[in-house]
């Protein structure tokens, strides 16, 4: 993997870990119910979700590669589309409203479920990541690499997380964060086009 080719992969990784979600959702709410511990581990025990998505997407497209070239190759062409729908869909965003945040008591051990579930269980994130590696996997892509993409994706969740549980627990910070989602998204957006127009005219 080029370094060229890396940094578009980190590029959209921090992009979709930056947008508000249902599990932006989950960190704070655990964060701001029951301290930044409880918050850490949400983000850990979700970046642990997103390490398994990105480990079974990049073996099972690197599969596809080698035994059925022509799937792949389709496949590859399905994520450019679903990749520039996103983008359009971002550039077209006006942003997330306000986020309420419920506070409920609750062990640690439930924050790490809470984590890793709500990205286990988020098909949104496996479409995301099936159109994403389909655009760097190839028939050369080596053991090294395949480490390298999941641990991208993995370390670049957890630290984003790690430092909404660590400082954006605030309030007007996190009204700072809803307030630039739109740029945010915008940015998003074109990379994502980009990405899916280099594919197209490949």
């Amino acid at each position: 993997m080029t370094l060229a080719t890396w940094f578009s992969l980190l590029a959209i990784c921090c992009l979709g870990a930056m947008s508000p979600g249902p599990s932006l959702a989950v960190v704070l709410r655990h964060t701001i119910s029951n301290g930044r511990a409880h918050g850490m581990v949400t983000a850990i025990s979700h970046a642990a979700g997103v390490a398994i998505w990105a480990l079974l997407t990049v073996w099972g497209l690197a599969v596809l590669v080698v035994e059925w070239p022509l799937v792949y190759q389709l496949l590859t062409y399905a994520g450019a589309l679903y990749l520039m729908w996103m983008g359009i869909k971002a550039l077209r965003s006006k942003g997330a409203g306000p986020m309420h945040v419920e506070p409920v008591k609750a062990p640690i051990s439930e924050a790490a479920r809470d984590g890793l579930m709500v990205s286990l269980l988020n098909p949104k994130l496996a479409f995301f990541f099936i159109a994403l590696f389909s655009q760097f996997v190839s028939a050369e892509l080596v053991l090294a690499d395949k480490l390298i993409m999941m641990g991208t994706a993995s370390v670049i969740d957890a630290g984003w997380y790690i430092i909404v549980a660590l400082v954006l627990s605030h309030s007007q910070v996190l009204k700072k964060l809803q307030s630039k989602s739109a740029t945010i998204d915008k940015i998003s957006g074109v990379i994502l086009l980009g990405l899916a127009m280099r594919v197209l005219t490949l």
